[in-house]
């Protein structure tokens, strides 16, 4: 029998070509923000998803066997997104391992990159990768991590970068990083990896670390991509090119936005080969670095193709703020739910007092509410505490948003986080001073919660 395998991240280049390759012998459930345009004509069943949310991850993953999870820094979708990229990457792998257990998956794979041997020299897109791992391992669901070095192949990400380098720029100082040492591997052989991971039980709950079978520099593969291009293109090293200047230049030339450009040019700071003991133990062909090169810019395959979305008409103002709270202490995600509305009351006593009658919080000025949250004890739960927007004055509507607390990381950070709140006041008023407020009232929380007195419980 098939099994149901359901891709987060399917409109990207890995899971495009999973898709593609594949879609005969699974049962395939593609999941997207966006709704489909037509019905669907194919036998891949696409299925619209917000993965933000907890309830909508959990239905798109209903019936299915395994979740592979491709997702790295998802594009803001509200018109305000206040929060890092590492902490939203948290949140959202957060939601698939609830929504995975949730549902019974039989497993988990999630697709990074390979990791530098000393976890505290690790960039901060390398870092947030290793939360993402250990967020998604959290659960009840088996984990199957494949750490990949750079994965060559038509319309890759990364070589696409490379490519564009080539062909915009004939004399190439490259930076120092670019003599750092990597294992690329084929689109094909990584393919063929995820998929011999799919349901095998000697990949689940430890890391897997794939390259091809060349180390080469990252220099060496701008060299190869010439050659293959029929470039003539004179390629040196300077030792006094920063990162950051690496990032500006390597934007600018490739027309790549240094959002997508930085998790690249950070990883290549470190020595990225394979570490023996997270080898895979399977017999493959791989594609040599030239041949994946020549395939990758000449393929005769056709590239695979997303079908077409549309955007629903939502509400536009909408806000998103996703704040990590430090949690040293280790106080439950209840206490810090609890102990907010009182900490605010009390620091702005003047300005702001909160009630909270079991059912409801209320946030007022005076006799004036200006903001309700309702309580959903029914979807909370020891690590999570989920409250409705439900009123108030600075509240547009009151159909829309909600609050959340919870633990993340084994309860070292507490997420803090507003979705889809929708301000009653004008956008540019709001931008500069309630949006402002919050990201300031945040960080007095944090400061709060590393002074509280002992004797409060870690287990209130």
């Amino acid at each position: 029998m098939k099994k149901t395998v359901a891709i987060a991240g399917a409109t990207g280049f890995i899971g495009k070509w999973f898709i593609d390759k594949y879609k005969n012998e699974f049962n395939i459930i593609a999941l997207s923000r966006n709704k489909l345009r037509y019905p669907e004509k194919s036998n891949i069943h696409w299925k619209q998803v917000d993965l933000y949310s907890i309830s909508s991850t959990t239905k798109a993953l209903e019936n299915v066997d395994i979740g592979i999870y491709l997702v790295h820094s998802m594009q803001p979708s509200t018109r305000m997104n206040q929060g890092s990229f590492e902490d939203t990457d948290i949140l959202l792998a957060d939601n698939f391992s609830r929504a995975a257990q949730d549902c019974k998956l039989e497993q988990i794979i999630y697709v990074g990159g390979i990791l530098p041997k000393d976890e505290y020299t690790m960039s901060k897109h390398l870092r947030s990768r290793y939360e993402v791992e250990k967020t998604l391992g959290s659960g009840l669901t088996p984990l199957t991590s494949i750490r990949a070095g750079i994965i060559i192949g038509p319309n890759g990400s990364s070589f696409r970068i490379v490519q564009k380098l080539v062909e915009n720029l004939p004399l190439m100082a490259c930076p120092e990083w670019t003599k750092s040492l990597n294992q690329p591997i084929d689109i094909l052989n990584a393919l063929q990896i995820i998929k011999w991971c799919i349901g095998n039980k000697k990949t689940f709950n430890k890391p897997l670390e794939i390259g091809g079978d060349q180390i080469i520099r990252y220099m060496d593969l701008l060299k190869i991509t010439a050659k293959k291009m029929n470039k003539k293109r004179l390629i040196f090293s300077l030792s006094f090119i920063t990162v950051g200047l690496s990032k500006l230049w390597v934007s600018l030339i490739t027309g790549t936005s240094k959002f997508l450009v930085s998790p690249l040019i950070e990883s290549l700071k470190h020595k990225m080969t394979l570490n023996p003991e997270n080898k895979i133990d399977l017999d493959i062909n791989y594609i040599s670095v030239e041949d994946s090169v020549e395939k990758a810019l000449n393929t005769k395959e056709k590239i695979p193709e997303n079908p077409e979305f549309v955007r629903e008409n939502t509400e536009k103002n909408t806000v998103r703020s996703v704040q990590r709270i430090a949690n040293p202490s280790k106080r439950t995600v209840k206490f810090v739910s609890r102990i907010y509305p009182i900490w605010l009351t009390k620091t702005f006593a003047s300005l702001v007092n909160a009630n909270f009658d079991g059912k409801y919080v209320k946030f007022s000025f005076f006799k004036i509410t200006l903001l309700e949250l309702k309580v959903i004890k029914s979807r909370s739960d020891e690590k999570r505490q989920l409250f409705f927007i439900s009123g108030g004055v600075l509240v547009k509507r009151n159909d829309l948003g909600w609050l959340e607390f919870r633990s993340v990381l084994n309860n070292e950070y507490l997420i803090a986080a507003i979705h889809e709140y929708v301000p009653r006041l004008p956008w540019i008023l709001y931008k500069f001073t309630q949006a402002k407020v919050h990201l300031i009232v945040m960080k007095q929380f944090e400061k709060f919660l590393f002074k509280i007195p002992n004797q409060y419980s870690k287990k209130k």
